[in-house]
């Protein structure tokens, strides 16, 4: 590695350090720490939105899943604008309004601390599986800018980096240093579509080398209901994710919070084109160390590819990428489980400086156990961990936080429950024994919806009996 990609390396990590330790000066108590206490912007908004979803599964993850399928690579970034698109118009309103700071402070609210304790400890497993993919992917930076380091200290620099970036911080770092790193991310994948496109001497000619291959990569090139499914979980698994809903509740207004909703519906989906032309374009020339290793797809094409100073600035930018997603959702877990768990079982007075003390001690308490374990299991595909993960979330919180925010006092406790439980249960059942062709995640929805539905109706009836 030259010393101008050193440098530029350096300069831009120095710069993203130095936006995280600012926005830490702002925070003074775990409201702040926690949700903005109210107070960001819609451009803040929307960089908490999109620094934490445009992560490594954005674009390494999509490069690495490029390079065999093509343009089903596209489904996360594709169903994470859906998403936020569907958060913009139906959801603000409902989860500014219901006045808890946790979605599932909205199902125990409505449902009791037993269903609450449930889904907290469900859904923060279904996050954590998530921080997992980022960590590969920061690793898979790191190895290329670091050849020498191993990946287990590869994985612990990484760890280390997205502590500091939202320990300082919290909700309000992860929302301005993700403006600057969306950025410097939007140049990193625009000049690298180009520069496929300028390597492969044009559109015409780049499309003729991937038709040489005889391969489908098509839209649907895993299958329509593999690639719906990855499409799905990410829209679920998004609108029940406490980091997001985090993000809007720090709106200043509903409109606030709305638009930056919407910003992020149109600057989410073509991040992921930067990354799928750049995985083809190395499955098309056959590079040697892809093909041992296909998470290191974009960082080898930037190093290979792009000027020394350009590709350290992208390199970092990459890497901050990665680190914004997983401190972002180390973040949302922390406010689940000090929130959720340790406020509901503690019988101590309330103290915010303590209340901040225990959300930063979580956060680095996650991270370690995300090493360990990515250390274990580093062979599996980045995305895979990312579409498990927001399966896994929207089969557990989605149908009872839909009943919980628009059928309140409708629904028996015991049904939601069961919803709780059994969705997730659906999902991994039939994801390991796969007798069908579709994602699990839609059996653990048709599960929880069915199983709601059977409570409306009792409930219904109960309430005419009662009238009667």
């Amino acid at each position: 590695m030259s010393t101008m990609t050193l440098a530029g390396i350096l300069i831009t990590l120095v710069v993203f350090v130095g936006l995280s330790i600012y926005s830490g000066t702002r925070v003074k108590s775990a409201a702040d720490f926690m949700s903005g206490a109210g107070k960001s912007g819609a451009a803040v908004v929307a960089g908490t939105i999109m620094g934490t979803l445009v992560g490594g599964s954005s674009t390494i993850g999509t490069a690495q899943l490029a390079y065999k399928y093509g343009m089903s690579a596209w489904w996360f970034t594709l169903g994470g604008g859906i998403a936020a698109l569907l958060l913009a118009i139906g959801f603000v309103k409902p989860y500014r309004a219901s006045g808890s700071t946790t979605l599932v402070g909205i199902v125990a609210k409505e449902y009791g601390q037993t269903a609450g304790m449930l889904a907290s400890v469900l859904s923060s497993v279904g996050t954590f599986i998530n921080i997992l993919s980022q960590l590969l992917s920061a690793a898979a930076v790191i190895l290329v800018i670091l050849p020498a380091v191993g990946t287990v200290p590869a994985l612990i620099i990484g760890a280390v980096l997205m502590v500091i970036y939202v320990t300082l911080g919290g909700i309000n770092g992860a929302g301005m240093v993700g403006i600057f790193k969306l950025t410097l991310l939007y140049i990193t994948v625009v000049f690298c579509a180009v520069a496929v496109l300028v390597l492969a001497k044009g559109p015409g000619a780049f499309l003729s080398q991937v038709r040489a291959l005889d391969q489908n990569f098509g839209l649907f090139a895993r299958g329509i209901g593999v690639d719906l499914g990855a499409g799905a979980s990410l829209i679920f698994g998004v609108l029940t994710t406490q980091t997001y809903a985090q993000a809007v509740m720090s709106g200043k207004t509903d409109r606030t919070a709305r638009l930056g909703a919407l910003i992020s519906t149109l600057m989410i989906p073509p991040v992921g084109i930067g990354g799928i032309l750049v995985g083809l374009y190395m499955r098309t020339v056959n590079d040697p160390e892809t093909a041992k290793n296909t998470a290191v797809a974009m960082t080898t094409f930037i190093i290979k590819h792009v000027p020394p100073f350009l590709g350290g600035v992208m390199l970092a930018t990459l890497l901050f990428a990665v680190v914004g997603t997983g401190a972002g959702l180390a973040l949302g877990i922390s406010a689940i489980i000090n929130n959720d768990i340790i406020k509901k079982l503690s019988k101590k007075a309330p103290d915010s400086k303590r209340e901040l003390a225990v959300s930063r001690l979580i956060i680095v308490i996650v991270m370690a156990v995300g090493v360990i374990l990515a250390a274990v299991l580093g062979n599996t595909a980045i995305q895979s961990f990312a579409y498990m993960s927001m399966g896994l979330r929207g089969a557990v919180m989605f149908i009872p936080l839909m009943l919980a925010l628009f059928a309140g006092g409708r629904v028996d406790r015991r049904y939601i429950m069961a919803c709780i439980t059994g969705g997730p249960l659906m999902v991994l059942i039939f994801g390991v024994w796969k007798v069908f062709t579709f994602d699990p995640l839609f059996i653990g929805l048709a599960f929880s919806l069915v199983v709601g539905l059977i409570g409306l109706i009792a409930g219904r009836k109960n309430a005419g009996r009662l009238r009667a």
